[in-house]
C-alpha cells in the first residue's frame, strides 16, 4: 500500500514528446497543493523528462513504477 492517494490520473499513452510534459503541466495547474497526479506514459523519453520537469517546477516525484511498456509516475503538487 502506498503512502499517498492519487487525486487524478493523466493517461498520455501513445503520445510522444513534448505532449506528455505539455499535458502534465496543464493537469497540474488544475490541482491544489498536496494533490497527487498519476501520469501514465509509454514514451521512453519521459524517464528523463518527468523527473527533470519536477525538479524544474518544484513539484515532487513521489514514485515511479516502470513496468516496461507503461510507466506510472506519481507527482505531488507542491506549494
Amino acid at each position: 500500500m502506498s503512502a499517498f492517494t492519487v487525486t487524478e490520473t493523466l493517461d498520455t499513452s501513445g503520445k510522444c514528446c513534448p505532449m506528455p510534459i505539455v499535458e502534465t503541466n496543464k493537469a497540474m495547474r488544475t490541482l491544489a497543493a498536496g494533490d497527487v497526479l498519476e501520469i501514465v506514459a509509454t514514451d521512453p523519453g519521459t524517464r528523463k523528462d518527468i523527473p527533470a520537469w519536477c525538479e524544474r517546477t518544484g513539484n515532487r516525484l513521489l514514485s515511479v513504477d516502470d513496468g516496461g511498456l507503461e510507466i506510472h509516475y506519481y507527482v505531488r503538487k507542491e506549494g
